[in-house]
């Protein structure tokens, strides 16, 4: 059950992140406020950077300024490992505890 919530936290802020990743790019077209690098980088740490990668290069928007994409890409590796360590660890748990319950 617990298992869900990481995949709905993930959801969440995928969408959200999606969301100003995209109010951005409307900015940028409209010469209006811009949303910071900062800001955008923020949320894709917290885990919105699925939905920013994705984005990047469908809307083509930040896709050519390379600092950019280079840091978009740092977090995407980061998430990427955490999420496999993460659950090789729960497979780890998992299997101990079901020999424990064959002994």
């Amino acid at each position: 059950m617990h298992n869900y919530v990481y995949w709905y936290y993930i959801g969440i802020i995928n969408l959200f992140s999606g969301l100003v990743f995209t109010f951005d790019k409307q900015a940028a077209i409209k010469g209006r406020r811009r949303i910071p690098e900062r800001t955008l980088h923020i949320l894709e740490l917290l885990g919105g950077v699925f939905a920013n990668l994705l984005l990047m290069y469908t809307l083509h928007h930040k896709n050519r300024k390379f600092s950019y994409c280079a840091w978009t890409w740092v977090i995407m590796i980061g998430w990427v490992i955490i999420i496999y360590r993460v659950y090789s660890l729960m497979e780890f748990v998992y299997f101990k505890q079901n020999t424990y319950l064959w002994r």
